[in-house]
């Protein structure tokens, strides 16, 4: 598959880390190590987003350094070396040799000689940029270096004086999409589309969850998004109640609705999607009622993404129309301002409507600035997805029964732009496409 950015774009993007670093420091991003699954099986390699996001480069056990005013190259890529043998089993590897070339890094060095050039890069640097708490092995052995030198120190050594994170500084930038990173967004967004499309069309009683989750992979990966972004969820009946349910092992039934969370990964960018459908094709009348309050809320929502609007704003819109409804329907009682003030909706909506979306499927970035939620701007991608979980269980004996068992969640992936609003995955929604879609099986 042909790579999403030229190594142009990750030299501009470290180019603008390095430029707000501060004088005299140094900045160490180790990527992501192979993880054992079970005896001699890994899980399947996925770069450390930070690491990716810097050097486009998705091979394991690498380490990205960043030394501006060193004379022989401000970026130094740490590799494993090629090997004959280990490529015939596992895929050819780069190696440090063609990383200058290849990656555009100025400097490469075999991966097994970090613990002898590091060293060199950290003395006389006041400030190490690091990412604490990430990559705690490797933390210890940047800690090890340290105490090395600091105990050299009598004999002329320089140690480094202070650590600091470097995650403001990155994450900040991964939070303005460029470009080229909304083109590989717009396509994962069309390829989860197609897959909840593929999903509503080949749904029906009987058929399990999962073999529900499989019609998604396969849209997925026929079309060119090889991983799911997260482990999909597919609900059925009261297991659409269940946040994070991800067994998907139940069968679907008629009568029942069937909730989908489920976005691919392309090029390392996330889709991330939910629909709420019934399985047999008709919505019931509660049903109904209950997914157009949501829907209602959720294109509130979308509205309220607007440059210059808070982040909370449209989580605020959205739980204001379910509180609504959900007092119209008898759910809840009591007074509006009563109900969101006292924060008796979170039984019923227990989740935020919206993060950050992008190389992570929680993306990072703060949320807030000074103790405020910050103002969404040009370039931010977001989820909205409002939802209304009403578990059949004892704490609700007293809700009537139709509404009890329901689950329904509506989310899309909205890209803030200076003309509004630009919705990224475009799966139906309103009940009328959904039926229509659900009748072409």
């Amino acid at each position: 598959m042909r790579q999403a950015f030229t190594p142009a774009e990750f030299k501009r993007r470290r180019r603008r880390l390095m430029g707000m670093m501060v004088p005299g420091s140094v900045a160490v991003v180790p990527g992501a190590a192979l993880k054992l699954r079970n005896r001699d099986v890994d899980y399947p390699f996925r770069q450390d987003s930070d690491f990716f996001y810097l050097s486009g480069f998705a091979e394991p056990d690498s380490v990205l350094v960043f030394a501006p005013g060193r004379e022989h190259g401000e970026v130094i890529l740490f590799c494993p070396e090629r090997d004959g043998l280990s490529e015939r089993w596992n895929g050819e590897r780069m190696g440090p040799e063609r990383a200058t070339q290849m990656l555009g890094v100025d400097d490469a060095f075999p991966v097994g000689d970090l613990g002898d050039i590091l060293p060199g890069m950290l003395e006389g640097r006041e400030t190490i940029y690091v990412m604490l708490g990430e990559h705690p092995e490797f933390d210890q052995r940047l800690l090890a270096m340290v105490s090395d030198i600091r105990a050299r120190e009598a004999g002329g050594a320089q140690p480094p004086g202070e650590f600091v994170t470097l995650k403001h500084l990155l994450h900040e930038q991964r939070l303005f999409k460029s470009p080229g990173e909304l083109k590989i967004m717009r396509k994962a967004g069309a390829i989860t589309t197609a897959a909840h499309h593929r999903a509503m069309r080949n749904c029906k009683p009987g058929m399990t969850e999962a073999q529900l989750e499989a019609e998604l992979v396969h849209e997925f990966m026929t079309s060119g998004a090889r991983h799911a972004a997260y482990p999909s969820i597919v609900g059925g009946g009261a297991n659409a109640c269940v946040l994070h349910y991800i067994d998907n092992r139940d069968t679907l039934r008629a009568g029942d609705l069937v909730l989908i969370d489920a976005g691919c990964e392309y090029q390392h960018y996330a889709a991330d999607v939910t629909r709420t459908f019934p399985v047999n094709g008709k919505f019931s009348e509660p049903q109904a009622a209950l997914y157009d309050l949501v829907l209602r809320a959720q294109l509130a929502a979308i509205d309220a993404c607007r440059a210059g609007n808070a982040f909370n704003i449209p989580h605020e819109t959205a739980v204001g129309i379910m509180v609504d409804g959900l007092i119209e329907f008898g759910i809840l009682e009591g007074e509006r301002a009563d109900v969101i003030e006292g924060e008796r909706y979170k039984t019923f909506c227990p989740h935020k409507t919206s993060h950050w979306l992008g190389l992570d499927v929680h993306d990072v970035g703060d949320y807030r600035l000074d103790g405020h939620w910050r103002d969404l701007r040009e370039g931010m991608v977001l989820t909205i997805e409002p939802g209304i979980y009403i578990p059949n269980d004892e704490e609700r004996a007293g809700i009537p029964e139709r509404w009890r068992g329901l689950g329904v969640r509506i989310e899309d992936d909205v890209l803030i732009t200076a003309d509004g609003p630009e919705v990224l995955s475009k799966a139906p929604k309103q009940r009328s496409e959904i039926e229509s879609c659900m009748a072409e099986r």
